[in-house]
């Protein structure tokens, strides 16, 4: 669970600046859509894909998530971002996840072994 709030608190970083920054959403609706983005990235992309390859895979696969979860979230909310908007914070995303996923690997290396009985 505190490798979930540590994503959020992650990707919040990024996405609700640049949501604010690069459109007309509020601080509130920024905040839901990083919050329900990193949720989603956080099962699809770090319990399934990153469990199933690696991290330049489940990076790829987080970056095609953000920018299809923000362009429905912007159209769905109505905010003027551009497709090259949305790709710069996508790509900002995949920054962040290629770090959040290096330190889930120190996680899963630094995790103390289960007997075998």
């Amino acid at each position: 669970m505190n490798l979930l709030i540590r994503k959020i608190f992650m990707n919040g970083i990024v996405v609700i600046p640049l949501l604010m920054w690069l459109s007309e959403a509020s601080f509130w609706s920024s905040l839901v859509t990083a919050l329900m983005l990193a949720v989603v990235a956080y099962f699809i992309g770090d319990q399934v894909i990153l469990r199933m390859s690696n991290n330049t895979i489940a990076v790829v696969a987080d970056i095609g998530l953000a920018f299809v979860f923000i362009w429905v979230a912007a159209y769905t909310m109505d905010w003027a971002l551009a497709l090259s908007e949305i790709l710069i914070i996508s790509l900002a995303v995949g920054i962040v996840e290629f770090i959040f996923h290096r330190q889930l690997g120190e996680a899963d290396n630094n995790r103390p072994e289960m007997p075998v009985i």
